[in-house]
């Protein structure tokens, strides 16, 4: 046989076999999905589950680390080992994974949704469907609730278990700002009159992003327009006309005169704590009540909204397809998402976000429990986070705020 052949020959093989590879893994998690209950909680006694996060959330990594790793190891005698890392990190290290045809990888379950979902998704990096055999899920969830069946427009299948329940708030200090902006026209005339105490993270920052598209939700007559259809750059050209002309009116009058925006949420938080600014922002109503704890944020830190509302989503669990460990793996998004974990992560001594478990589903006494926590006086009472609430867009619009608003607001 030739070099030429002999070559050829070992690309093949190799090619192969990391398709057969895939192909075995994925009919070993199905193989997984089909016992009981009772045998995958048996088989995840003793294993270690590692869950791929994002670690930038002090408060968030403490709920892990402090409270659900030690209940696992003592209910199910599983070793919760939380890994930081950013999700598209994570789905790299999948990909590179997956093209080598590494069947038993080194993550277990993924925190992911939007743009990841959708990434994940259509790369194949998920194990599959398996939200449904979840006894949790079944018993305290609406698992019709439309806000399960999709992630920013991308249907989810059962790839991916609700997790958290979030919307975009805005912080300000009541004592330096009386009564803060109702609307985003408001704002930008706020801004004019406060030169330098206003500014938000690049689009590429998750926050910053999310920010961009509540302005751009702002400037549509009817925002439905924008989350309910997918992306058509030519159907929205004129309201992005009018975000453009927004942003780049209000950009003179920004902290450092719009010449630098933060590049992460903690960084506009920092100039927040600092009193270079006098607002913030973030994806979660109550991220303010830690920070106010640990003296990081001033007591007198509210949130509000502005018209015509506040965007919110569902964040989701979810299993690579090559988890060495699927049992663990599905006992341990069991747990998450049983009410005491959830009770747990309504607080907020914690995390403090609000939950996506139906209280009326819940057994009257654990109900009471949920209704009866403080979240704190930084967060928005429950009937305003309703009445504002706005759906998410289609993953396809982050990408393209994130290229249009550098060359239309960062190159002006």
């Amino acid at each position: 046989m030739s070099k030429k052949w002999l070559l050829l020959s070992v690309i093949l093989t190799a090619f192969l076999a990391a398709c057969g590879n895939t192909q075995s893994n994925e009919s070993d998690f199905s193989e997984v999905t089909e016992q009981s209950w009772s045998d995958i909680e048996n088989a995840a006694d003793g294993t270690t589950v590692r869950l791929f996060m994002w670690g930038g959330d002090e408060g968030i990594n403490q709920y892990i680390d402090e409270w659900a790793a030690p209940r696992l190891k003592e209910n199910y005698g599983i070793t919760l080992e939380r890994v930081p890392m950013e999700t598209a990190e994570i789905l790299q290290k999948l990909q590179t994974e997956k093209q080598a045809g590494k069947k038993d990888g080194t993550i277990d379950i993924i925190w992911l949704n939007g743009e990841n979902f959708k990434n994940a998704k259509e790369n194949e990096l998920l194990a599959g469907s398996f939200v449904d055999m979840l006894p949790n899920f079944q018993e305290y969830y609406d698992t019709d609730d439309p806000a399960f069946q999709t992630d920013f427009g991308t249907a989810t299948e059962g790839m991916e278990a609700p997790w958290g329940k979030v919307q975009f708030v805005f912080h300000y200090d009541q004592s330096k700002i009386e009564t803060p902006p109702s609307s985003f026209e408001e704002l930008k005339n706020w801004v004019e009159k406060n030169p330098g105490e206003f500014i938000y993270p690049n689009a590429e920052d998750f926050t910053g992003n999310a920010f961009l598209r509540h302005v751009l939700y702002a400037q549509d007559e009817q925002p439905s327009d924008i989350y309910e259809q997918p992306l058509d750059e030519e159907d929205i050209s004129g309201t992005a006309d009018k975000l453009w002309n927004y942003l780049n009116e209000m950009k003179p009058n920004l902290w450092r005169n719009g010449e630098h925006y933060p590049n992460t949420l903690t960084e506009l938080d920092r100039l927040y704590s600092q009193g270079e600014v006098s607002m913030t922002m973030g994806y979660n109503e109550a991220r303010a009540e830690s920070l106010i704890d640990e003296g990081v944020f001033p007591e007198t830190t509210r949130s509000f909204v502005m018209e015509p509302g506040s965007i919110g989503n569902t964040h989701f669990l979810s299993i690579p397809f090559n988890s060495p460990n699927s049992e663990g793996a599905l006992t341990t998004i069991n747990f998450m998402l049983s009410p005491e974990a959830q009770l747990a992560k309504l607080k907020p001594n914690y995390w403090g976000e609000n939950t996506p478990i139906s209280l009326d589903k819940l057994p009257k006494e654990m109900r009471e429990k949920f209704e009866s926590v403080e979240r704190g006086e930084s967060v928005l009472s429950q009937q305003k986070l309703e009445e504002s609430f706005l759906p998410e867009s289609e993953a396809g619009y982050v990408e393209w705020i994130q290229d249009q608003w550098f060359n239309e607001v960062v190159q002006q």
